[in-house]
């Protein structure tokens, strides 16, 4: 989904309901933000209604509030517990089933369990999930071998996207080169727009045939200079609330020069190896394989989401890989913030900052990538 022309149009909360209502009659299952367990999550929405309306979010290193704003704002927060990756790369999903037939002699059967479900429609992505997404999309559907499972899903995906205008402490995009404005990968972009009032209007734009062929269903006007100059303002103003940052310049020889930095001892006394940071992150990837006997002569192949924060999960004959939290810390930020370069052609972080908030002890990357790089015995590119 590339970026299309610079055509934008001026919309109200009705017409953007009418774009659920359109998606909904071609056949999508919409997927939106809601408020569950004082938490914002991902799930199916049919309105406008079902949407987080004037609800935001305090975050900080090991802590996420829910607030009341006091606006009608349906977008008014930073990033979910949950991330998209979700309902394309499910936590639990079965590969096949092997059948034995009664007939020793013959070969197993296999059935592959590739489902055909209705279209996806995300609802409200951010940039940083946006490039999220481009990146599982390269893990799971680039290379030699895709992921069946994955590429079902992911065929006829449409993505309303939305430009951040509240992040969190806890984010990093703007460092990351990942937002907060979303510049591709998009079917229809939308900038929600206070301006001083309770009531906010909203700014869209098409980035591929789908969502033009969506936009012209819809009543709306043409975007004036003025509501650009506004647009403009929501971004600027959600870059300055963003003190957060890595320095990506040399990173990927920062880590690799400094496997042995003390730093790592230090991280790894707090760290609880408990994997929050991998489930919540939008781009890992690390699953396993389970067989689950069904019958007699049945059984089931899963794959779920494992974590290389697990002891088990580098088990072999001779034992645990990574025996120790230092290593298995060690081995996740080198990766997300190095090899992942080397392996994919890009970082395997977007800076949404869902590890930091989502970790019980506060553990902040940012923070550690920056002593490791002000303490280095080895001086990198600056």
């Amino acid at each position: 989904m590339a970026r299309f022309g610079s055509n934008k149009f001026k919309i109200t909360k009705r017409e953007l309901q009418s774009i659920l209502d359109a998606l909904k009659r071609k056949g999508f299952k919409t997927i939106g933000p809601t408020v569950s367990k004082d938490a914002i999550v991902y799930e199916e929405i049919d309105s406008l209604n079902d949407l987080p309306i004037g609800i935001g979010d305090e975050q900080e290193a090991g802590s996420y509030r829910l607030k009341k704003r006091t606006d009608a704002t349906l977008f008014g927060f930073a990033s979910s517990p949950h991330s998209w990756k979700q309902f394309l790369f499910p936590a639990q999903e079965k590969i096949f089933s092997i059948h034995q037939p009664t007939e020793k002699t013959s070969p197993p059967l296999i059935d592959p369990s590739v489902r055909q479900d209705p279209p996806l429609a995300f609802i409200g992505v951010r940039s940083c999930d946006l490039q999220a997404i481009a990146i599982q999309n390269r893990v799971f559907l680039e290379g030699p071998y895709s992921h069946a499972g994955y590429k079902s899903k992911a065929k006829g995906l449409f993505i309303l996207a939305v430009n951040c205008a509240y992040p969190s402490a806890t984010c990093f995009c703007s460092s990351m080169g990942t937002g907060p404005r979303a510049k591709s990968g998009f079917d229809l972009l939308v900038t929600e727009i206070l301006n001083g009032q309770k009531e906010p209007f909203y700014l869209i734009e098409a980035g591929s045939s789908q969502g033009e062929e969506i936009i012209a269903q819809i009543e709306k006007t043409d975007a004036t200079e003025e509501d650009l100059k506004k647009e403009k303002d929501v971004i600027q103003n959600a870059e300055k609330q963003i003190h957060r940052r890595i320095e990506t310049q040399g990173i990927k020889e920062l880590f690799y020069n400094n496997l042995q930095h003390p730093r790592w001892e230090e991280i790894a006394q707090r760290c609880l190896s408990c994997a929050n940071c991998t489930f919540v992150c939008p781009t890992c990837f690390c699953s396993t394989l389970i067989d689950i006997p069904k019958k007699a002569q049945e059984i089931e192949r899963w794959m779920v989401w494992d974590s290389c924060f697990t002891l088990n999960f580098t088990h072999t004959p001779a034992g645990s890989v990574r025996k120790s939290v230092l290593s298995r810390y060690r081995q996740w930020m080198t990766h997300k913030l190095a090899s992942w370069i080397d392996q994919f052609g890009i970082s395997g972080c977007v800076g949404c900052g869902r590890c930091i908030t989502w970790c019980p002890v506060g553990i902040d990357i940012t923070e550690e990538a920056e002593i490791i790089r002000k303490t280095s015995p080895v001086k990198t590119p600056s």
